[in-house]
């Protein structure tokens, strides 16, 4: 990051005001304001934040204009094709791939903390049957913090920073796997730190009592994959709620928190179970896919395209084309002949050769063949947005650890008020009723 010399003017009542322009290193420019409000007493509106950056961050680059992104400068094509996720995981929290070394200790670190405190079971049963794992995993990720309450100092020694984060990573599986269960009424099964990361998660879903469960490792790589593709994004709703929550000096597991609620929003996470709701109503209806086409060119409100644009990609997303490559070697390697597939990648076809389509930059997003590979793991609908909070929690635990390191000062948007001005206080006996 520099400054390089460059500048932008704003002129406004008749004073000109100078700016410095910062250029990151991959040559992204923003104009600095933080100093606008105290040169010219304005603030600038941007709803939804689209054109604020809010930090400088040294963890994701992001080209939506050309489908670009990279993880600590990595391409995402090479991390999932060659990476594992605890691979990942360690790049993204401490800024390089790891040795073999540094690999093995740190799986092993969170194989040991891999277990949750037996009162928490206790929450589980507490808590509905019918309550959302979104909903579940929140609270006992929340809850943590009773169970470690010097993780509530943040500024601790180095090694138990390193412990929560490692217990962040540790527990949450357990969390996820333990809510699934719980909403079956199945008993819970314990981690197994014989295996990797993402057997051992597998191997807590899906153990049964009363037959032995074989890790298979066709399911193991694809779940590798999609977590990778999950990792991080910059700042999305959720990684900014993570850095607001924790510029507050709240604890890791609370910024967790947050965010996992933040994902668990319609418009966040869960658009993969949209994808196949959209694909049974096409199967179930009997229409072509041309037909259903034509009726979102159309604008029929009974035709929604899900799993295609996003909001910063303008090309393609990359991770598409790693996820859609990834369905059809699980399908195949498990030998499913999904139907919904068959119609997934129709649509496809027929969008992206379709100047509609074409124009508006709708493309296929990572969302659009995930959520066939979850239904071919056995992974529940309910479990798909759990799924992404697994994945993308190295990301929010890295973000976390960049703000504290940064010293970030506490996140504290500001408004154009535009409610009633002053007015007298009105005694009860002189109010009229106006409805």
């Amino acid at each position: 990051m520099s400054e390089q010399n460059k500048f932008a003017k704003l002129e406004y009542d008749g004073k000109v005001y100078t700016l410095p322009v910062i250029i990151g290193t991959e040559n992204e420019a923003a104009i600095d304001i933080s100093k606008l409000r105290d040169m010219t007493g304005l603030i600038t509106l941007d709803p939804g934040y689209k054109n604020t950056g809010s930090t400088q961050s040294a963890i994701t680059f992001l080209d939506g204009e050309t489908g670009i992104l990279r993880y600590r400068g990595y391409d995402i094509e090479e991390l999932a094709e060659h990476a594992s996720f605890m691979e990942v995981a360690c790049l993204l929290l401490f800024g390089d791939l790891p040795t073999q070394s540094q690999l093995t200790r740190f799986e092993k670190d969170v194989a040991e903390h891999s277990l949750l405190h037996e009162d928490m079971r206790k929450f589980f049963d507490a808590l509905p049957s019918t309550t959302h794992p979104m909903g579940v995993i929140a609270a006992m990720t929340s809850a943590l913090t009773s169970f470690y309450p010097r993780s509530l100092d943040p500024y601790r020694p180095p090694h138990e920073v390193y412990r929560t984060m490692v217990r962040s990573m540790a527990k949450l599986p357990t969390i996820a796997a333990w809510a699934y269960k719980a909403s079956k009424g199945h008993p819970f099964n314990y981690p197994d730190n014989t295996v990797d990361y993402c057997s051992r998660f597998l191997k807590m879903m899906f153990a049964m009592p009363t037959s032995p469960y074989e890790i298979d490792p066709v399911l193991v790589g694809a779940l590798n994959k999609l977590l990778i593709l999950h990792a991080d994004h910059e700042q999305n709703c959720s990684t900014s709620t993570v850095r607001i929550v924790g510029s507050s000096l709240a604890s890791l597991y609370s910024a967790i928190a947050a965010a996992i609620n933040a994902l668990g929003g319609p418009l966040h996470g869960g658009a993969n179970q949209e994808v196949l709701v959209m694909l049974r109503k096409i199967k179930e209806s009997g229409v072509s896919t041309k037909t259903f086409i034509d009726k979102v060119k159309s604008g029929d409100k009974s035709a929604r395209l899900m799993g295609f644009g996003h909001r910063v990609y303008k090309n393609f997303d990359p991770r598409a084309k790693i996820i859609k490559k990834a369905c059809d070697d699980v399908l195949n390697k498990l030998g499913i002949n999904d139907p919904l597939l068959g119609i997934a990648k129709e649509l496809e076809e027929a969008a992206l050769n379709d100047d509609y389509f074409v124009s508006r930059k709708l493309y296929p997003n990572v969302d659009f063949y995930s959520g066939i590979i979850y239904q071919a793991m056995n992974i529940p609908e309910e479990m798909f947005t759990v799924m992404f909070a697994l994945g993308r929690l190295p990301g929010w635990i890295a973000q976390w650890k960049e703000m504290l390191d940064m010293k970030q000062a506490i996140g504290r948007p500001r408004q154009v008020y535009i409610g009633a001005t002053q007015r007298a206080f009105v005694p009860m006996d002189k109010r009229v009723d106006t409805k």
